[in-house]
């Protein structure tokens, strides 16, 4: 069937059965005319012009390949996309920017909230609101002129809503805690298609759970949260080369239990590969990067990396004063999309043998190149939730240290066309590199294993509902007890299971875990790697 619109011709047809992965069709095609007259954003379907730079995002190696896609102005573009998904049968997935893409749609309904980028800063108040498609760069832009700052991650490309949703481990982290510590408000369209206005008096366990654990209970359109009063930093990089790799590693370590909650840090291991498009300085060398951002004085900030100077001569040394403005300079992630898998381990502590072991796993000699991230936590994030203290669901708050790892899939782009492949060859065999790589992190994770809490959902990257093991990472994102209570939200506010397609996906309506113990802590038996 086609239909005229004018975002392109439609056509659906098949079933709609509501399995992730049983290619979940419009059961009525005559209903898209009406869909399409009832949104401001365009409605695109297979073959339609537009369908797949819509449904494609910064995670290149998988893809969303929806029966439809919603391309979202609005939150009464929301509500009209997820009552026709009730009405058909099928599943929700939402895309802003697609970074922490970790399940695809094959079938169903996608939002693409991209077009809802709306961001307005409120000095006086100093709260910031910022629509589901915004990215961290526009609130920083929105905010320095005022002398204010918010929590926002290392990459100004990220979106807003699904980084706080996760808790939000950000630049400032240690002095102002996650990200989900400081949301006022949230606008939200649950499963019955209704906008919700949520904020901790108007429904204190609803609020709760998505300060942390909220993937999966509904489309956030719009996020009030408080900014901090922050105009500067000092902060960069100290780069070691690899013979002072294991000196640096051990440093850091020990220098973390010595600063003062004003200073968050973090340090990256990656082993570069000798291309000719990479600068001099990092080809085909294997370099340790300490990153620091420090809110008080420059002074004192020398004083305070003083011992990690001290490891020897520098690579590179950048630390500086700095415009708030300029804090994505200190990480310099990558902005051009690619494909990656990753995973990551919360950790109660860490020695520097356990940590040059990672290193010596995920170094040249690696299988595949991996990238470690090791993020010091604690300060304000420890932080419980109390009379006035933040109450959101952000799991193993005690955890002093945030262990990622994430590598590249080398020409593991995913198909273009309906029904390409993602993650298996086209034989249907499973796709080599993919396993290769989850079994280098599964080593590298496996030599944190005395320390380990559990997992942080933010930094869960790839397919992980898939794997055999999909529902102990589910549950180790929190606490047990946490974990059976967003469950039981889930059960009540989505008990369709409509919004499956997110980190923690293996938490379904009406499935509550039996209580475990936390990962790391289980009896041997019941112990799984990665």
């Amino acid at each position: 069937m086609e239909i005229n619109h004018p975002a392109g011709t439609h056509h659906a047809d098949a079933h709609a059965d509501g399995d992730t992965h049983g290619h979940a069709q419009v059961s009525d095609p005559a209903a898209l005319p009406a869909l399409a007259r009832e949104c401001r954003g365009p409605v695109l379907v297979p073959g339609d012009d537009g369908y797949d730079a819509e449904r494609s995002g910064f995670q290149r190696a998988y893809r969303h390949r929806p029966a439809v896609i919603v391309g979202a102005e609005c939150a009464g573009d929301v509500v009209a996309a997820v009552r026709f998904a009730r009405a058909q049968g099928l599943p929700v997935a939402v895309q802003a920017t697609g970074h922490g893409l970790s399940a695809a749609t094959d079938g169903g309904l996608l939002i693409s909230t991209g077009r809802m980028a709306g961001v307005r800063v409120d000095a006086a108040a100093g709260t910031a609101r910022a629509e589901a498609g915004a990215v961290w760069g526009q609130v920083v832009e929105a905010a320095a002129p005022c002398g204010l700052a918010p929590l926002n991650g290392s990459s100004p490309g990220v979106g807003v809503i699904s980084y706080t949703l996760g808790g939000g481990v950000g630049v400032l982290a240690r002095t102002y805690g996650f990200a989900a510590d400081h949301v006022r408000s949230v606008d939200l369209v649950t499963a019955d298609a209704r906008l919700r206005h949520v904020t901790a008096q108007t429904d204190p366990a609803l609020f709760r759970a998505l300060l942390g654990g909220g993937h999966g209970l509904g489309v956030v359109t719009a996020m009030e949260f408080g900014l901090v009063p922050v105009a500067r930093l000092y902060g960069g990089q100290l780069v070691f080369g690899g013979e002072q790799i294991d000196a640096a590693l051990a440093a850091y370590v020990d220098w973390t239990a010595t600063v003062p909650d004003e200073l968050t840090s973090s340090l990256a291991l990656i082993a570069y590969p000798d291309l000719p498009q990479l600068p001099e300085p990092l080809r085909g060398r294997h370099l340790a990067h300490i990153r620091i951002a420090f809110t008080g004085s420059a002074a004192e900030g020398e004083r305070l990396v003083a011992p990690l100077r001290a490891v020897g001569p520098a690579v590179s040394d950048d630390l500086r004063e700095m415009p708030y403005a300029e804090s994505h300079t200190i990480h310099r992630d990558p902005s051009d999309p690619h494909a990656y898998d990753g995973d990551n381990a919360l950790l109660s502590g860490l020695d520097a043998a356990a940590l040059q072991r990672v290193a010596a796993l995920t170094g040249p000699a690696a299988p595949v190149m991996c990238v470690v991230q090791l993020n010091h936590l604690g300060g304000a994030m420890a932080k419980r939730g109390g009379p006035d203290e933040p109450a959101g669901s952000v799991g193993h708050r005690d955890a002093r240290f945030a262990l990622r790892v994430l590598s590249p899939l080398i020409g593991r782009e995913a198909g273009e066309g309906p029904g390409a492949p993602d993650t298996r060859c086209s034989d249907g065999r499973p796709d080599a590199a993919l396993a290769t790589v989850r079994a280098l992190h599964a080593e590298a994770l496996a030599a944190v294993a005395p320390w380990r809490l559990g997992r942080s959902v933010n930094f869960l990257f790839g397919r992980h509902g898939e794997r055999p093991d999909a529902e102990e990472v589910a549950r180790s994102v929190h606490d047990a007890d946490e974990h059976r209570r967003l469950a039981g939200l889930k059960a009540r506010h989505d008990p369709a299971n409509v919004f499956r397609f997110h980190p923690a996906g293996a938490v379904t309506a009406g499935r509550t875990p039996a209580a475990a113990a936390p990962v790391g802590r289980t009896p041997v038996a019941a112990r799984r790697s990665g």
